[in-house]
């Protein structure tokens, strides 16, 4: 599943630059043939925008929101993008300089302003971003706009048109939400994010907002807390980006990435900061991993307990007689990945990404496997006894599980990234493929597959081309769990056509079709088909 090709042209500098808005639908020109049950759009929220006038983005995480959107119509297909009109980018536009702080990139204040309204103007309170780069999900009839921070914005999906900034803050007692919500098929979302505990200590939350209501009013409005993870540490909470959801139990893995909130608040208000500058690494602490029951939501005291690692995306997990069996896109150490994302050495030559790519956490794929009942067995024994997994968990002296992981996938510098299942059908329960983006040194150069089950693997690649992750959509009369497409987006910088819309088959990752479009897209990082 590792990458067959070097890049040493480095046309992958091409999906970190700005691009315009389209006003019209572009049509694409067609190879192969667009399935019949392929009626309706890929979704995809990415940076556009990267730099306001001289003022460049720093970090992959900062430039403004561009949302994008395949329409497919009869076999047909057209391609539209607009920006997101958030206050960041809208007050960027207006002043022609960056206004509000992004995650990597600090705004100045202005310089036009004297030194008492400068002054003044920092005991405002922190302005957040809403820069909705990261994803784009339903809550109800609608459809949102992510990134990780309190604010979500609502779109038009069909318009690609911003309609109005959202404060979960209003509704519920949140710090932010991940990007990764988890969605029934009634349509409820849950999602996770920090929180104020009990006694001013940081704590985590789950969110429930119910699916649309029958007097139409806002779901959002009706948004609960419905279980809290406590923190390792008490003023540092972990940095969290997703979490995994079974039938009956959600997981939290918190990490030894910190948020140093302290440093946060004051430096924000003193001088200026930005949020890469308030996380720092706990060394000793390892990586705690939690659950929780889901309905009613109640937290379960055991203490799992495993090495250090960073994590961003949850694959899926389940239950299995007695067990949860967690997958996850692991990074090995306690170091944060998010430092080797900054635009300058994405946008390096290829001998120097690679460089930095040596230095860099690992990528790993892995299963965890956490007993729900520790104390049948004596201490000092493996408690898994699920027959198809290495993955062992082990009770201590002091109640800790300490559990070390089964590998499904690990390549040096070849992460299995951005993942995707058969969600309709397989989140939250056994199932055998996984789908993901392949990334090269950091560099997205394919599409693959894993079988979780026998670690067979599959992948799609082409030179030159940098492809965006692989969402699946299921066949109508499918029955097996694979029978179905993946959709990406492909950006090939030196084709005539350079950017194009991938259809794979799901069972062997061959082509079925493509449709191109002549301009160039940015990287995008999620999305989703809206039927």
């Amino acid at each position: 599943m590792s990458s067959r090709f070097e890049h040493p042209a480095g046309g992958y500098k091409k999906i970190f630059e700005t691009a315009d808005e389209i006003g019209e639908p572009l049509p694409a020109t067609i190879t192969g043939r667009i399935p019949s049950f392929l009626r309706g759009s890929l979704l995809r929220l990415g940076p556009g925008l990267f730099e306001v006038g001289s003022e460049p983005f720093l970090h992959l995480f900062d430039g403004q929101a561009m949302i994008h959107k395949f329409d497919f119509n009869n076999g047909q297909v057209t391609y539209l993008r607009k920006f997101v009109k958030t206050d960041a980018y809208v007050r960027a536009m207006v002043e022609k300089r960056v206004v509000i702080t992004e995650f990597g990139t600090i705004a100045y204040p202005d310089p036009c302003k004297n030194i008492f309204s400068r002054f003044f103007s920092y005991f405002k309170g922190v302005e957040i971003t809403d820069n909705c780069l990261v994803n784009v999900y339903p809550i109800g009839e609608d459809f949102y706009a992510v990134t990780e921070t309190n604010y979500m914005t609502k779109v038009n999906v069909d318009t690609l048109e911003t309609l109005k900034k959202v404060d979960m803050c209003d509704y519920v007692n949140i710090n932010g939400v991940t990007a990764h919500p988890h969605i029934e098929p009634d349509g409820t979302v849950y999602n996770i994010g920090n929180c104020m505990g009990k006694g001013a200590s940081l704590a985590y939350n789950i969110v429930r907002i119910p699916p649309t209501q029958k007097d139409k009013s806002d779901p959002i409005e009706k948004s609960r807390v419905v279980v809290q993870f406590p923190s390792a540490e008490r003023f540092k909470p972990s940095y969290v980006h997703s979490f995994g959801m079974t039938e009956n139990h959600f997981v939290f893995v918190e990490t030894p990435v910190k948020i140093n909130l302290l440093k946060f608040l004051g430096a924000w208000s003193v001088r200026g900061t930005n949020y890469m500058d308030c996380f720092e690494s706990d060394e000793e602490k390892g990586t705690w991993l939690h659950l929780a029951k889901k309905d009613p939501g109640e937290y379960i005291d055991l203490k799992f307990r495993t090495s250090s690692m960073g994590l961003f995306h949850h694959i899926n997990c389940y239950e299995d007689q007695g067990f949860v069996v967690v997958d996850l896109c692991a990074w090995k150490g306690y170091e944060f990945v998010y430092n080797y994302l900054w635009l300058a050495n994405l946008r390096a030559d290829w001998e120097e990404v690679k460089k930095n790519a040596l230095i860099a956490p690992q990528p790993e794929v892995r299963r965890y496997v956490l007993p729900l009942d520790p104390y049948k067995e004596e201490q000092g024994k493996n408690l898994v006894s699920l027959p198809y997994t290495t993955a062992t968990a082990v009770m201590g002296a002091d109640d800790t599980i300490w559990l070390e992981p089964e590998v499904l996938f690990s390549g040096p510098r070849q992460a299995f990234e951005f993942p995707q299942i058969n969600y309709k059908k397989n989140n939250g329960k056994n199932y055998t493929y996984a789908y993901a983006l392949g990334l090269n040194n950091f560099i997205p150069d394919r599409i693959c597959k894993l079988n979780v089950k026998t670690k067979e693997t599959w992948v799609w690649q082409e030179p030159e081309s940098y492809p965006s992750e692989p969402i699946f959509v299921q066949t109508p009369d499918g029955v097996d769990e694979d029978d179905g497409v993946l959709l990406t987006v492909v950006v090939a910088p030196s084709a005539v056509r350079p950017t194009y819309m991938l259809i794979l088959n799901a069972k062997d990752l061959s082509e079925i079709a493509r449709a191109e479009v002549d301009i160039i897209t940015p990287v995008t990082f999620h999305g989703m088909y809206k039927p």
